[in-house]
């Protein structure tokens, strides 16, 4: 299987395209800064409430205007506050996702969403579900996913051949349209240590999320991404894909496999 073909699905399980940043050719950076404000190609603003209102184009729009996708993105900076999910995402789910144009089987893996402390949403495991992708697309050559104590919005997945890669979620914005539909709109950086000049890369990740009557979710994702930062903070999109994703609840006790 090649990696690459399935990497843009990867922002959703804070995972992104780390298969097709191990193959990319050295970024133009010498170093690795995530999360630095001058790296931030997003609103300059506090993490908006959801549901709050905002001069910003709408996601909506933004997502109309795939694959013309550009930096700055109408996005606001999340700062150590992690994506509020609608409840109904909440406990452990068989995820199977598909391009929208290819060849290539469905890649299917295990996704968990835990409630949400301080209100009625869910937030996701980040780091069960980037090692549960990571596993279904690169077997043993990922050895480990752990969060960030200190932040959510950033994980450290450590790979063989002596490789490190970090993910910070730098730009969001997420809306509830009705009851049984969410969206949500990320911006990542991500950047790959190793022997070598660091690799680094930005990815927009847009999902539009569609709950059934039997309690399934239907998804839709369209991504695209942008160079390293290094070369401005203004950039336009490249490679985009979109794909399209189930989620099946998982009994509890269950066995996925069966």
């Amino acid at each position: 299987m090649s990696y690459s073909r399935y990497s843009p699905i990867l922002p959703l399980l804070a995972l992104v395209l780390l298969a097709q940043l191990l193959m990319l050719p050295p970024a133009l950076a010498a170093a690795a800064l995530p999360g630095a404000p001058a790296l931030v190609a997003a609103a300059p603003s506090r993490p908006a409430k959801e549901g709050s209102t905002s001069a910003l184009p709408s996601l909506e729009q933004r997502l109309t205007s795939w694959p013309a996708w550009s930096l700055p993105a109408p996005l606001q900076r999340p700062g150590r506050e992690d994506l509020i999910w609608p409840a109904w995402f909440r406990g452990e789910w068989v995820v199977s996702s598909t391009p929208a144009e290819g060849a290539e089987p469905p890649l299917r893996w295990r996704a968990r969403f835990q409630a949400e402390s301080r209100g009625g949403g869910a937030v996701a495991d980040r780091a069960f579900n980037a090692g549960q992708i990571g596993a279904a697309l690169l077997g043993d050559g990922l050895i480990s996913v752990r969060n960030d104590p200190a932040n959510p919005n950033r994980q450290v997945s450590l790979l063989r051949g002596d490789r490190q890669l970090e993910s910070t979620v730098v730009g969001r914005r997420s809306a509830r349209p009705d009851g049984a539909t969410f969206l949500a709109d990320e911006l990542t950086l991500q950047v790959v240590h190793g022997p070598g000049t660091p690799r680094i890369s930005r990815v927009e990740v847009l999902g539009l999320w569609h709950r059934l009557e039997d309690g399934s979710i239907n998804g839709e994702q369209w991504q695209a991404s942008y160079a390293s930062p290094a070369a401005g903070l203004v950039a336009n999109a490249e490679h985009p894909q979109r794909f399209t994703l189930r989620l099946v609840p998982l009994p509890p006790g269950s066995d996925p496999a069966s």
